[in-house]
């Protein structure tokens, strides 16, 4: 069977050089960078965010070369505009100000349609968000029905957003529970194409939700590119955990593929225990409690991440990536997650502008 190419958008959080609080510097930032990443680099809701999309690659090597390139450019934009680019699901040294809000149609629209889920000082988040293609929607959607049951687990491994308006939140992701205001955040309904077709058309059409890319399940169909989209990691400042997750998810999606092409029924995972899977995910991380939403047991989340891997072995083996893996996984678990990083960083020093900075010198080490 044909491998599935990779993607990656990473979403980033402008801070200032001095403060180390968002700052909205994302126009400046977006048009320096521009020079070299074309439409490469793009906007996010608020001003002091920047998004930067990689290229859909096929060789795990050529991902993390394409990643490494991205951040430095972006880097050195934000350098040039007295910021610093920092990977972290939300922001660890709140805004003193309001946040202020991209100033193009759609997202002033998103403003005013959905004030009620725009924090003024609370409501950014950063993501990174892995495309596995080149495929059609229905093979999106069959993918996505037979891959919910694990993004809890890729969740666990992810967690780096422990702070919230500069006080621990006790969660390995907090921008799990931010971004949870906006309609449709959470697991993907077991769905084929005509009908999600009806079903997002009526959530249009109801007003539910403005448009289409609006759509924000953790595993939805692209709605710019012909591929699945994940949607669950935060963004991490360490390279290796995001080219980790990237594999994983391309290994697991082609393990998995055979089985939506020969249309056999999706493993049974009721809504309710996803949901939970994925709270204790973004609560508990790597070394907590995790759920099997199929079977309903409570395991170790490590547990969980070794079925993973087993998992996804054959798709990591047509890739060559599965000794890969398990370096970086040994690695991650040795090294601890983005989360315990940002918090062990705050008890050594006491400030957080401290975790600030080492969020920053570890972003752009690539």
């Amino acid at each position: 069977m044909t491998l599935l190419t990779m993607g990656v958008e990473e979403e980033f959080l402008l801070v200032d050089g001095v403060s180390r609080r968002p700052a909205d510097r994302a126009p400046s930032v977006i048009a320096a960078a521009a020079a070299e990443l074309g439409p490469q680099v793009q906007a996010e809701f608020f001003t002091a965010q920047v998004e930067v999309c990689t290229e859909p690659v096929a060789a795990t090597d050529a991902l993390r070369a394409e990643l490494a390139r991205l951040r430095r450019a972006a880097v050195a934009a934000a350098g040039a505009s007295g910021c610093r680019l920092v990977a972290t699901g939300t922001p660890v040294v709140p805004p003193v100000q309001p946040l202020t809000v991209t100033d193009t149609d759609r997202y002033r629209r998103m403003a005013r349609k959905f004030a009620a889920y725009v924090g003024e000082y609370d409501g950014l988040v950063c993501g990174c968000h892995v495309h596995v293609g080149s495929i059609d929607r229905a093979c999106a959607l069959a993918l996505a029905n037979h891959m919910r049951p694990w993004l809890p687990v890729l969740q666990s491994l992810t967690g780096n957003s422990p702070f919230c308006l500069g006080r621990d939140t006790g969660f390995e992701s907090w921008r799990f529970k931010t971004f949870a205001r906006w309609p449709t955040v959470g697991p993907a309904p077991v769905l084929r194409e005509n009908q999600y077709e009806a079903r997002v058309g009526a959530l249009v059409a109801r007003r539910v939700l403005m448009d289409r890319r609006m759509v924000y399940w953790y595993a939805r169909p692209s709605e710019h590119v012909p591929t699945l989209e994940i949607r669950v990691p935060d963004s991490n400042a360490d390279l290796d955990t995001v080219v980790l997750v990237a594999a994983l998810v391309r290994g697991l999606a082609q393990s998995l593929r055979a089985e939506g092409a020969e249309e056999r029924p999706p493993p049974r995972a009721p809504n309710r225990l996803l949901r939970c899977a994925h709270e204790l995910a973004a609560s508990q991380g790597l070394t907590g409690w995790g759920l099997d939403p199929v079977s309903g047991e409570q395991l170790p989340a490590g547990v969980l991440v070794d079925r993973l891997v087993a998992r996804a072995a054959p798709g990591l083996e047509a890739a060559g990536d599965l000794p890969l893996v398990a370096e970086l996984l040994a690695r991650l678990r040795r090294n601890g997650s983005g989360a315990s990083r940002q918090r062990a960083v705050l008890r050594r020093t006491g400030r957080l502008t401290e975790v600030v900075d080492a969020l920053a010198a570890t972003t752009e080490a690539v």
